[in-house]
């Protein structure tokens, strides 16, 4: 299949979803497929996944690929400019992890977002040339590929070029964002990204020149034609001319890392998570542990009283985030401590039933030891059974909003992940410490959680979710949703979402998805309640009880499931 014919599939696909949407229709049950299933964020990347899997390549050549499309197709969060996290389960149930996580330029301080008065100076870790950390992503597909990969690499990065060369029509979605974004482009661009600066239509083809230049030389060169060459040196100039740090020696330093995946048991299930730098391993293995003995399926679905303990859970959890949470390389992180169960279990004990938890009386857990919501998240299985979860991300929407000249590709604001201050909220409003403090070369905790289930051995569901601090939860009410509250994976997908994260001391609810009596009931325990925008973008894979695959895409955003 050429990409015009991708491109054409994927507009029908929008329309249909769109006339779903006003009718306020939701799909009872996901997409349905016998051999493979890839979703994520944009049709045209799934699509484009789908033809690789339907070529030969398996899950790892198809998430190479899909990475790469949607860096062009979805630019608030696709990206080759970013970084983030791959969990890997082959058909056999060996698991790997990947940390293609951004670092810390060696120009970094700790305080380097501090006036003289030691207080934080306002945006600076979130726009601008300086926000940036060390790409990962390219490095990440790189050694994805070398490791697992089938198919030639020219292959799979193909595909994106032909996208961004031939141009793409934009959804209602992105067009909207686009626009939304303008005035901030243009103040933090030192040579204004043209494409990036007009008034966008549903439907208008978007062509990346530029970006399809620097993917020509990512698919000839692979990690060269990022990292030295042409694309370094336009990387270094964009520093140079707008007041960043990102060197040569940063760009030649940096490699992604394989990791041990996090490992836990939930009743008959094993839940694979991505481990540290990443948060979202341990805190989802530490809400399923703390939760499993409470019997939320009989308390019932977004019941007070199961949301109760699940909040109850959620602020304990985000608590020891803020304290113990870090690079593993740069700081000791209590892995065994956070997710031993006896601990789980007694930080249980001060739970009342039928009363919130005021968050100023939980503390992070003590142990003795010697030493924006903008991301994407996309789900892979292949017809031999491997399967890969990955979330990537530019950090918030645009990340930094700096696109580097004549390479036409968005850099991160990851920086804004690290704790710029103590006690210092980031842009989601969480805090950290010193485990989570700037350091060069260092890399800054993550929520991300790419996660793959088992169920008595064999593969079970593949998820997780874009949504910064707000990913964790978002994941762990989905498995939820399918093991307790027997849903399909595409009911699991939909259903409302709440969030609470320890600090601020509030549950954030999704706008009309929870039940007034439900709001009203949980008010009277004592839990403070804000409705917001949609929580996450959950695109997730499930293996029916027939063996067939079932794909739920998030009706919150364009994501699509596709199978064969």
């Amino acid at each position: 299949m050429n990409i015009r014919s991708i491109m054409f599939l994927a507009v029908i696909c929008l329309f249909s979803c769109q006339k779903k949407e006003a009718a306020n229709e939701l799909p009872l049950t996901g997409v349905i497929a016998d051999n493979a299933m890839v979703v994520s964020a944009h049709p045209l990347a799934s699509k484009v996944g789908l033809e690789i899997l339907k070529n030969g390549g398996n899950a790892v050549d198809a998430a190479v690929a899909v990475q790469f499309a949607l860096a062009v197709v979805y630019p608030a969060a696709g990206n080759i400019g970013g970084g983030g996290f791959m969990v890997y389960r082959d058909h056999e149930g060996n698991t790997d992890a990947l940390d293609y996580r951004e670092a810390a330029p060696l120009a970094s301080s700790r305080n380097m977002y501090l006036n003289e008065q030691g207080e934080v100076i306002e945006k600076l870790s979130r726009l601008g040339h300086l926000a940036s950390g060390v790409p990962g992503t390219v490095d990440g597909m790189v050694k994805a590929h070398e490791k697992y990969g089938q198919l030639s690499w020219e292959t799979l990065v193909q595909p994106a070029i032909d996208l961004a060369q031939n141009g793409f029509p934009l959804t209602a979605i992105e067009a909207s964002s686009l626009n939304d974004n303008i005035e901030t482009f243009k103040k933090y661009n030192t040579s204004q990204p043209s494409y990036l600066l007009r008034d966008w239509r549903e439907g208008d083809t978007l062509r990346l020149e530029d970006l399809a230049n620097t993917l020509e030389r990512i698919r000839d060169a692979k990690r060269a034609g990022f990292y030295s060459g042409r694309t370094a040196d336009l990387i270094v100039r964009e520093m140079n001319r707008g007041g960043g740090i990102i060197t040569y020696e940063d760009l030649t330093n940096y490699h992604a890392m394989w990791r041990k995946p996090t490992s836990t048991s939930y009743k008959s299930y094993k839940i694979i998570s991505m481990p540290p730098p990443s948060s979202g391993g341990i805190a989802l293995s530490q809400l399923l542990t703390m939760i499993e003995d409470i019997p939320i399926a009989e308390y019932g679905f977004q019941s007070p009283k199961a949301i109760h303990y699940m909040v109850e859970a959620e602020r304990r959890v985000y608590a020891d985030r803020a304290m113990h949470l870090g690079d593993p390389d740069f700081y000791l992180v209590p892995t065994k401590e956070l997710t031993d169960h006896n601990y789980l279990k007694i930080r249980l004990n001060n739970i009342d039933k039928n009363l919130a938890t005021p968050s100023d009386s939980i503390a992070a857990g003590e142990f003795s030891l010697y030493e924006s919501e903008e991301t994407t998240h996309y789900s892979i299985v292949d017809k031999e059974g491997n399967a890969v979860a990955v979330t990537t991300t530019l950090n918030g929407s645009y990340g930094s909003h700096v696109v580097v000249d004549s390479a036409g590709f968005l850099l991160n604001n990851e920086m804004d992940d690290f704790s710029v201050k103590p006690g210092f909220p980031n842009m989601y409003g969480l805090v950290g410490g010193e485990a989570n403090a700037i350091m060069p070369l260092k890399r800054m905790l993550s929520s991300m959680t790419p996660t793959i289930v088992e169920k008595e051995g064999s593969l079970y569901m593949v998820v997780g979710s874009p949504g910064g601090s707000t990913i964790i939860t978002s994941v762990f009410q989905t498995v939820l949703n399918v093991i307790e509250f027997d849903m399909n994976m595409q009911q699991a997908v939909s259903a409302g979402r709440f969030h609470h994260q320890w600090k601020p001391d509030v549950i954030f609810v999704e706008k009309d998805k929870l039940n007034e009596e439900v709001l009203k009931k949980l008010s009277e325990m004592g839990h403070k309640i804000e409705q917001r925008r949609p929580i996450g973008r959950v695109d997730a894979i499930l293996v029916t009880p027939e063996g067939k695959l079932e794909g739920g895409a998030d009706p919150r955003g364009d994501d699509m499931a596709i199978g064969f």
